[in-house]
């Protein structure tokens, strides 16, 4: 057997896939939601409201943060095993109605623990496989939260094709299927010894990895739409499903392929780390090895140990020192536009699709679906390319997607026809990129030592912006629209269009917000990536100046 820390970390990442897809359960929230409305009687205020519930479960992540820097990926697993359980067994038995009259409130206690599995998993995984490919940190965030992006499309493509449709049996699988994944795949989720991606051979296993997700995402929309359309036998769907599951277990052919021809690996490692030093500086040793270091002096390690100064952007900071910085709550608060403002509209797509005529939105689900997770993994590729490049802080790209937003709210005010699916599909990938470009950012300012506890704070804008977009805006907003046309439900353009033009308008200043950040952190990046001074690092300390250093 394999001693802690021998095995390669491309057994992890491929194990980790499977856990993200279970990771994204929450997002199953708009399958089953109709009918938590028609079965239990709730109106679209209370239904918001239980929609808040499961985003708070999805994003309170504090605890799991701090629990993943003292104890083994395997009891962070476990105590998401138990909390999927538990939560969605209690709404499988309401939904059902195996035990009926269950209180709201206890459906919302409920919701809350099913979904902060998700917290738990994603975090067990994520922190693991970032501290394993220290160098490669964007490109494994994309993939990984791609893969947690495309699980709403993977529960579409079992809820119509297995399920057929029924609501109670998705909530039965959820509160058993994600337990065994979840068991099963936590051996392989541990420590190794972290990866130097810089080797041309690491750099086509990452292209195989993103090439395998991309299948996957283009297979699940094609045959979801497909099986909208004609509606297949039950042999048809199952081959589709068995095709499924081979593409989920692609990225499991890296570690089985080194295994079977190890003389292959002779390259890594042959320029040793001189040569990884130069050609890399996040190389540079620090207090741990998967730690960014401090590069914006030429004192040595030690001499910087001895003075204990105070900790610089791309530091390991502790959550106490990273939660004083003005850069931590700029990150924060675009984040939390970008991300609260995405959130309401997948917590009410299902209505807002009813509401604009279209009868059976799984599919406006799973292209969504296939949006966040194109927006997840770009992100990785296309912000880690211009880092590497150009010296481009990720936040730029947050900018960028967020500009779009607001024309993306806009278009839904809009309510033209035929755009409900163009909308959708951008909103889905500039979603998908806010989550992307954050979780790198974040280990880069403040370092990986204390990542799981700094990421899953940040982490905590998602459900502040469902509490406040979603649960109080979006829901009076249509239960307004529904009482003036006499009725429980609402139809027509009126039932959002209020809430989409003050999302634009918060995107709108998520913009400007992002531009400070990024103007603020392009010196860091100077630094990390450049390792040189410049006209453009001149230029940068000269705007810094102007907005501050960052305390």
């Amino acid at each position: 057997m394999l001693k802690e820390g021998s095995r390669p970390p491309w057994v992890g990442l491929g194990a980790a896939v499977w856990v993200q897809i279970a990771a994204g359960n929450a997002y199953t929230f708009p399958l089953y939601s109709p009918s938590l409305k028609s079965v239990l009687g709730f109106n679209q205020q209370q239904l918001t409201i239980l929609g808040v519930a499961n985003d708070i479960g999805e994003n309170v992540g504090i605890l799991p943060g701090i629990v993943c820097n003292k104890f083994p990926p395997w009891a962070v697993l476990l105590v998401g095993v138990c909390a999927s359980f538990f939560g969605y067994g209690v709404l499988w038995l309401a939904v059902s109605q195996t035990v009926r009259s269950v209180p709201y409130w206890v459906l919302w206690i409920a919701l809350c623990i099913a979904t902060n599995s998700c917290a738990w998993l994603g975090t067990a995984v994520l922190v693991i496989n970032m501290r394993n490919f220290p160098l490669s940190r964007g490109t494994v965030a994309g993939i990984l939260k791609g893969y947690v992006g495309l699980s709403a499309a993977v529960f579409t493509e079992v809820y119509g094709m297995i399920l057929n449709g029924s609501p109670s049996s998705l909530l039965l699988l959820l509160a058993v299927g994600i337990p065994v994944i979840s068991l099963v795949m936590m051996y392989f989720i541990r420590p190794c010894t972290p990866s130097s991606e810089q080797d041309s051979l690491e750099h086509g296993h990452f292209l195989f990895t993103q090439a395998a997700s991309l299948t996957l995402a283009v297979y699940l929309l094609t045959t979801t739409i497909l099986n909208d359309l004609l509606s297949f036998g039950n042999t048809i769907s199952y081959i589709f499903i068995a095709i499924m599951v081979i593409l989920l277990l692609a990225p499991l052919a890296i570690p089985l392929k080194m295994t079977l021809f190890p003389a292959n690996q002779k390259k890594i490692g042959v320029r040793g780390d001189e040569d990884l030093n130069q050609s890399e500086p996040l190389m540079t040793p620090s207090s741990s090895v998967t730690n960014l270091g401090s590069y914006y002096e030429s004192e040595d390690v030690s001499e910087r140990l001895r003075r204990r100064k105070k900790p610089r952007r791309g530091d390991d900071f502790t959550f106490r020192e990273a939660i004083v910085k003005a850069d931590f709550w700029l990150l924060w608060i675009v984040y939390f536009v970008g991300v609260g403002t995405g959130i309401t509209v997948v917590n009410n797509l299902a209505q807002i699709g009813v509401s604009l005529g279209v009868n059976d939105t799984t599919t406006l689900l799973s292209l969504f679906s296939f949006c966040n997770f194109l927006g997840r993994l770009g992100s990785g590729v296309i912000s880690e390319h211009f880092v590497r490049s150009k010296t481009i802080p990720r936040t730029f790209w947050m900018t960028v997607t967020q500009i779009i937003m607001v024309l993306t709210f806009l278009l839904y005010a809009s309510a033209i026809r035929g755009t409900l699916y163009a909308a959708t599909a951008l909103l889905g990938i500039c979603f998908g990129f806010q989550f992307g470009v954050m979780i790198p950012t974040a280990s880069e300012l403040f370092g990986l030592k204390n990542f799981g506890i700094i990421f899953n704070f940040m982490q905590l804008g998602n459900p502040a912006g469902a509490l406040l977009f979603s649960g109080w805006l979006a829901g009076r907003v249509y239960d307004s629209e529904a009482a003036k046309q006499l009725g429980s439900s609402c139809m027509g353009p009126n039932c959002f269009r209020l809430t989409f033009l003050v999302l634009a308008g918060v995107c709108g200043l998520g913009t400007l917000l992002s531009i400070v950040l990024t103007i603020r952190i392009r010196p860091v990046y100077q630094m990390l990536y450049a390792g040189v001074l410049s006209t453009a690092f001149w230029f940068c300390n000269l705007a810094n100046c102007i907005f501050g250093d960052g305390s």
